[in-house]
């Protein structure tokens, strides 16, 4: 086992799931974690996350100097560089020049941390401080033009420092030095794999729930349904799935969603009308943080009422991974929106707890696992869907004619995706609906009507993204297909920014 101590970075959870992809099982830890725990979980490796501090302002998050004696290795990743850098002696200072993006930086590969990568590669820097003086008995093995310390070690006490990010996808070689940290230096074996995840996960289950009943929230998307797969497998007819048709879901989607669950599944299946009280609880809001929070509120209501219909229910369970804990703030991560199963949750739950066995886990991880639990592939590789449906994906305030607006639309474009046979290499896509209005010209008439805006985006851990560039004659397919069969729009717009700095959906 590898161990990621926290010092509130936005990757910190990326750490561990390029650890787990080297079939290395890790757990993330708080930075002020004890030396007698340390110990006590015996870690082959401990590794240092980013961080938003600087390490000699009042307050920064500092571990245990005791750390660099137990023998353990460690890697230092930007401010854990910075850290390690500081308690052992070195300086750490503002940089002249603040480094941000890709960077060309040129390493020692005699370094165990490189072995096997290019003498002169692509990295991904974002740091205002950086390394003026390595500690005594530290050699430098990589910089770059504006760092002249951009990777530091020290081979007989097995500490390594690196002030990029390896663990992002814009670092070329990243996973690789990660590897060689824990291969060559960790010497782990590399004998983890999903399957174990599944198994641990479901028994872990089985222990905590024991003989008590579980409602969970489906919502027929891939990380609510393998979260049911999974709760069923542990604890059986003890669960209930409770799927909330709050009249913001895709085209037919609350058919598909009872059809496959009747018919696929061995659970407890309860399909709950709440649309019209959606409907009410949104009629005027517009403010995107605001809507999140009520469909969340609203949610947890509506579970709370099936839950006195069944009887005493102990657990609710979610299937909440870890983009949504991140985004919605974790630690001292900042809030970038409100999920509704995390930050979009009342104050008052009337559960005993909440049950989330995919918090740790990314949207590619999570597919594995519904791969090693039996679900189809059809449902496992499905478009995602957010908790609060389209009510996110519709600027401005939701009405039932708004969202047919955007039904209609997202079913062609998903369609003609489809037909191109790009749905499986996509990683999201999807049609929103504007709050813009614009005159447009058709059948010799002026009209007034709304903007679709489509998007479609790659990625594998949702934490960062890229727009995914469509072939323009499907675009044009689509633009014409929707503009002639949805009634109430006129213009077609396609959404081309990353993530960062936007986001995935629109709200």
């Amino acid at each position: 086992m590898v161990i990621v101590l926290d010092f509130g970075g936005q990757y910190n959870q990326l750490i561990a799931r390029r650890v787990r992809e080297c079939n290395v099982y890790c757990e993330v830890m708080p930075y002020n974690i004890s030396l007698e725990k340390i110990k006590e979980l015996n870690p082959k490796g401990i590794i240092f996350t980013g961080g938003p501090a600087s390490v000699y302002a009042e307050g920064a998050p500092h571990c245990d100097k005791g750390i660099f004696e137990l023998g353990i290795p460690v890697l230092g990743i930007c401010y854990g560089a910075q850290l390690m850098t500081h308690l052992l002696g070195g300086s750490v200072t503002s940089a002249e020049v603040r480094e941000y993006g890709k960077t060309e930086i040129k390493v020692n590969t005699t370094s165990k941390l490189f072995k096997d990568v290019a003498e002169n590669t692509i990295c991904w820097m974002s740091h205002t401080d950086h390394i003026k003086t390595p500690a005594e008995g530290f050699v430098v093995t990589s910089s770059s033009d504006s760092c002249p310390v951009a990777a530091v070690e020290m081979v007989d006490k097995k500490l390594y420092s690196v002030q990029f990010h390896p663990e992002v996808v814009h670092t070329q070689e990243g996973t690789k030095m990660l590897r060689n940290f824990l291969y060559e230096v960790c010497e782990c074996n590399g004998d983890w794999k999903m399957a174990s995840f599944t198994e641990e996960s479901i028994q872990a289950l089985r222990d905590k729930i024991g003989d008590k009943k579980v409602l969970c929230a489906l919502s027929g998307g891939v990380d609510s349904s393998v979260a049911a797969v999974m709760i069923s497998k542990a604890v059986g007819k003890q669960l209930t799935c409770i799927f909330v048709d709050h009249g913001l879901l895709r085209k037919n989607e609350g058919d598909e969603v009872e059809q496959i669950f009747t018919t696929q599944f061995d659970v407890n299946f309860v399909r709950v009308n709440a649309q019209q009280r959606f409907y009410d609880r949104l009629a005027g809001v517009t403010d995107p943080e605001t809507k999140r929070k009520i469909i969340g509120e609203e949610f947890i209501r509506v579970f709370e009422e099936e839950a006195k219909k069944i009887g005493t229910v102990d657990f609710l369970a979610q299937g909440t991974i870890y983009p949504d804990v991140i985004e919605s703030g974790l630690g001292k991560s900042a809030v970038i929106k409100s999920h509704h199963n995390v930050g979009g949750l009342p104050e008052h739950v009337d559960f005993k707890e909440i049950v989330e066995p995919l918090r740790l886990l990314f949207k590619d991880e999570v597919r594995k696992a519904g791969l090693e639990l039996g679900i189809p592939e059809k449902l496992v590789f499905r478009q995602p869907f957010p908790g609060p449906g389209l009510g996110i994906r519709i600027i401005g305030e939701v009405t039932p004619e708004r969202i047919k607006l955007v039904q209609e639309a997202d079913a062609i474009y998903r369609e003609e995706i489809a037909n191109a046979g790009l749905d499986r290499s996509i990683g999201q896509y999807f049609a929103a609906l504007t709050n813009m209005q614009s005159v447009g010209c058709m059948g010799d008439e002026r009209t007034y009507d709304y903007a679709i805006a489509l998007r479609a985006v790659t990625t594998t851990d949702f934490m960062t993204a890229e727009f995914a560039e469509l072939p323009w004659e499907l675009l044009g397919k689509v633009s014409s297909r929707i503009v002639n069969e949805v009634k109430g729009v006129n213009r077609v717009l396609y959404d081309c920014t990353g993530k960062p700095p936007a986001t995935i959906e629109f709200e």
